[in-house]
């Protein structure tokens, strides 16, 4: 199993983030955390100017000098060209691996941003664009539209596989994918007796995932992880910690054991937090 297609998320560096979040990490963990995750052979940074303060305390840890960066633009009064160099300014850096539209609807209610994207791409700031999904119609939109992206980054899980029919037309567009909510931002580890009632639709899905664990000996967060890594479509997954101990949890957790695990979940709605309100 190849580590480095982890990518170690930094929205906990920056704000409360997750069902089972331990809290915002200090920045002397921060550093330790990246200290592990270079060691551990994961090379790319996930974050964005919308996640608190996140890219300053990357900078202030100087992460650009060990890791490639993805950071992404959001809804805002400011152009892409002025987000993108004041995150350049705070990440300590001139240059991004890759920089994300964060929020779509800006996409739809202006295309012409995207060209932003492109004169960010060919003035050699940032070596790929594209677009952080939530939904497939975002993605049939922008298909449709011709958009030459090369990123993209979207939600993808045992039980969330919306996106997956499009894997292999991405890849032979050399799309690189990367997945995020491998864990469904926390709801896999959340115990069982403790669901709230408006997702005690799902049980009977986390029965399934549980009794496939069982069955073979290793956790829930073995089975989630790995099911994202073996995926060969799949470029990175992403994974957020809070601590060091959760970054060693997740290496451990690598394996070669087949997740031939086939959920089927027909509450779509529930697979999406913020419809956990």
């Amino acid at each position: 199993m190849d580590q480095c297609k982890l990518i170690l998320g930094t929205v906990q560096f920056g704000c409360q983030y997750g069902i089972n979040s331990a809290g915002r990490p200090s920045t002397k963990q921060v550093s330790d955390i990246l200290s592990s995750a270079k060691g551990r052979g994961i090379q790319i940074l996930d974050t964005s100017s919308a996640y608190g303060n996140a890219e300053e305390v990357l900078g202030y840890v100087n992460a650009s000098d060990n890791f490639k960066i993805v950071s992404k633009y959001p809804k805002c009064d400011k152009s892409v060209a002025e987000t993108f160099d004041y995150s350049l300014k705070v990440l300590r850096t001139n240059y991004l691996y890759g920089y994300l539209l964060h929020h779509f609807e800006v996409y739809k209610e202006n295309k012409a941003v995207w060209n932003e994207f492109i004169a960010l791409k060919e003035s050699g700031k940032t070596e790929r664009i594209g677009f952080s999904l939530y939904e497939p119609t975002e993605l049939d939109l922008i298909l449709n539209d011709g958009i030459p992206f090369d990123l993209i980054q979207i939600p993808y899980n045992l039980f969330d596989r919306q996106f997956e029919p499009y894997f292999k037309q991405l890849k032979e567009r050399g799309v690189e994918i990367h997945v995020r909510s491998t864990f469904l931002q926390g709801l896999f580890f959340k115990n069982r007796n403790l669901l709230p009632e408006k997702l005690q639709p799902l049980m009977k899905y986390l029965i399934q995932l549980d009794n496939f664990a069982s069955a073979n000996s290793i956790t829930v967060g073995d089975v989630a992880l790995n099911y994202n890594l073996q995926n060969s479509f799949i470029d990175g997954v992403l994974i957020g910690v809070d601590n060091n101990e959760q970054l060693n949890q997740n290496f451990n957790s690598i394996s070669d054991i087949a997740i031939n695990l086939d959920i089927k979940v027909n509450e779509q709605e529930l697979l999406k937090p913020v419809n956990w309100k």
